[in-house]
């Protein structure tokens, strides 16, 4: 943390806040103040509601820009003191999370020049850590971590100021940029990414501005590394690369950009674990759960530097990878990563399944790690119907069905890459698979799957919406796959806003929980694109309806990383999760999940081939318009116009060899 403190002052009062915005594009916080009544000694010198102040907030790589104008709307003129006071503390997101340290580094002595003040920390790491506050005009005076500025105003005058707020990591050196060049950076920076990325407009405004905000959300969390473009999963805890985060939001987007999938899929690779160690839950083979480059993570105070600790990330990475391929066609970057794949195909059966039962299961190694390993990964978020925590190893139920999607999908890749026996030995393992993870995981008398299977073998006979995503893997079969569907949307489970964690009627249900009754809306997703899969589009389109009225109540159409599962009552909003991260990756990614979803779209590398699956839209939308899709070497513009009893479809226009396939 950089910057722990920034005071502004009027005459040593605080102003009084009369709004605060965030511009649609996300670039830019806009806030307007006034001043209370300023007095000297026992006399109003300034009314409240004389002076207005404009703040706003840039932010362009490692530095802040802020811009204040300070104007007099009195009748006379003013005499103003501000003052603007910082301070840093340099806490790592561990400490800030609120974890303990028994040694700090040290905090440096502010230095101070007419126009700048410097503040540092050395850390334990022995990397020097420096924040450099640079005001423009210099004010009258600076006092260690204090800068004071004194003028008068005359009557409509206004005077402006700038803060450069520059975080300097190593004496690395920054790129020096103004405000308005940071602003026009970021502009052009915005338009360079939305050059080559699908866009979605529909006849209904709420909803656009859902489609807009998440996609303006997605491009202010996703950074580029040397790989290519990575969402980082969240903010503020999650503001790194995560496994499973990454792969999910990529899938999400996959249909309206690809280049995502690509560059998570690329920085996956690299971090792919080589050997074995336990601290880390790593193994070789294995998917990064997350990594961190913080202090603590350096000096190995916490196990995340390149952490492992994550059952489901390696069969959604191959899952990413055959999906990236059916929809770019993108053979050669396959071929690339294809010894990784096979690496990441080899720990399926190997380290995930250690006794050989066909399931894959997780059991934490790692003393500081964490102890549910998939995507619920809440120390209570695996239990039995009593509410007892099972002993491991753990096989979670979308865990197999993952495992199931990333044997299907890595047959068809060893095709492509010319492996025939591979390809059989692995369609042969699915169907086994499939066979016998419906004979041992289904539960009549739930109507649906069990939660997981403990380390002694026993059912955890829990519903959930783990359940779900067998439906997105496509391992259940179709009979199992309706009645789970009819116990996911029953009113215990279903909310009005979405179907929830963990239904009401089990043991540990608490709407207020993080994963035990709460509503997540990448999940929901991912449980719509498993309806879409299975026909069941009503149900689909039901999470739509309560995803976007959700949405529609949140500050800025901005769906949260999750919310309370309390039900839906008339004229009420949602009850927020008081620590979610908002923006979050694949909440961000949720809508357009749940588009492809209702619409049944899904690609074809070998044709190309643009394909509509029984399409449908809630009653609300009449149509929804597709433009900028890249399609192999091809261009596609299209709307899609709901009717009585079906979709239609208009091409707008089509460039290259492109075919268009709608199947009712």
């Amino acid at each position: 943390r950089y910057l722990s403190n920034l005071e502004f002052t009027i005459n040593g009062k605080r102003p009084l806040l009369l709004n605060s915005s965030i511009a649609k594009d996300n670039l830019l916080l806009a806030v307007d103040f006034t001043t209370p009544d300023l007095y000297n000694n026992d006399t109003v010198q300034v009314k409240m509601g004389t002076v207005h102040v404009f703040r706003s907030k840039i932010l362009t790589e490692k530095i802040c820009h802020e811009h204040f104008r300070i104007v007099n709307y009195g009748l006379s003129e003013v005499e103003l003191t501000l003052g603007i006071t910082f301070n840093a503390d340099y806490y790592d997101i561990f400490e800030v999370r609120g974890t303990t340290r028994k040694r700090r580094g040290r905090l440096q002595a502010p230095t101070a020049t007419d126009s700048a003040i410097r503040l540092g920390y050395r850390g334990l790491d022995e990397v020097n850590r420096a924040t450099v506050i640079e005001l423009s005009p210099p004010p009258n005076t600076i006092e260690r971590s204090t800068a004071t500025y004194r003028f008068v105003l005359s009557v409509h005058e206004e005077k402006e100021l700038f803060l450069t707020i520059t975080c300097q990591y190593d004496d690395q050196p920054v790129p020096t940029l103004d405000y308005n060049q940071a602003l026009d950076k970021n502009r052009r920076s915005a338009l360079v990414l939305q050059e080559k990325t699908t866009e979605i407009s529909t006849s209904h405004e709420q909803v656009n501005e859902w489609i807009f905000r998440s996609a303006t959300d997605l491009r202010m969390l996703t950074t580029t590394t040397r790989f290519g473009r990575y969402p980082y999963a969240g903010v503020p805890w999650f503001s790194t690369p995560f496994g499973r985060d990454g792969i999910i939001t990529a899938l999400q987007c996959l249909w309206i950009d690809p280049r995502l999938a690509r560059g998570v899929l690329a920085f996956l690779s690299d971090r792919q674990a080589e050997g074995i160690n336990d601290e880390q839950d790593a193994e070789p083979g294995k998917i990064l759960h997350e990594t961190r480059t913080g202090e603590m993570a350096a000096l190995d105070e916490i196990p995340f530097r390149n952490y492992y600790g994550s059952v489901d990330s390696t069969p959604l990475y191959i899952i990413l990878a055959g999906a990236y391929f059916e929809r770019t066609g993108d053979a050669y970057f396959i071929r690339q990563i294809w010894p990784n794949i096979v690496k990441a195909l080899t720990w399926l059966d190997t380290y995930g399944d250690k006794d050989g039962d066909g399931f894959v299961e997780y059991a934490h190694k790692s003393s500081r790690g964490i102890v549910q390993q998939g995507w619920k990964d809440s120390n209570n978020s695996v239990f039995h119907a009593g509410g007892e925590i099972p002993n491991g190893p753990i096989a979670l139920c979308e865990v197999q069905g993952y495992t199931y999607q990333a044997k299907v999908t890595g047959a068809k890749l060893a095709s492509l890459v010319g492996n025939t026996t591979l390809a059989e030995r692995l369609t042969g393992q699915a169907a086994e698979l499939k066979k016998k993870f419906n004979e041992v995981f289904w539960c009549e008398d739930l109507e649906s799957f069990a939660l997981a299977l403990d380390g002694n073998k026993s059912l955890c006979r829990v519903r959930s919406s783990n359940v779900g995503h067998l439906l997105f893997s496509g391992i259940a079969t179709e009979e199992y796959a309706a009645r789970a569907a009819q116990t996911l949307m029953n009113a215990d489970s279903y909310s009005g806003w979405g179907i929830r964690t963990i239904p009401r009627n089990e043991s540990r249900y608490n709407p207020m929980s993080y994963h035990n009754g709460s509503i997540w809306p990448h999940d929901n997703s991912i449980i719509a694109m498993g309806f879409a899969r299975y026909f069941l589009k009503d149900q689909a389109i039901r999470i739509f309806n309560g995803l976007f009225n959700a949405a529609v109540m949140f500050d800025l159409h901005r769906l949260p990383e999750l919310f309370c599962g309390f039900p839906k009552l008339p004229g009420q909003a949602p009850t927020a999760y008081p620590v979610a991260c908002s923006p979050q990756a694949w909440a961000s990614g949720t809508v357009f999940y749940l588009l492809q979803a209702c619409l049944g779209l899904t690609f074809s590398a070998t044709k190309p081939q643009v394909q509509f699956h029984h399409p449908q839209l809630p009653e609300y939308i009449d149509f929804i318009r597709i433009s900028n899709m890249q399609v192999g070497e091809g261009l596609l513009d299209l709307s899609l116009r709901r009717h009585t009893h079906d979709v239609g479809i208009n091409v707008i226009r089509k460039q290259g060899n492109v075919e268009i396939a709608v199947i009712v």
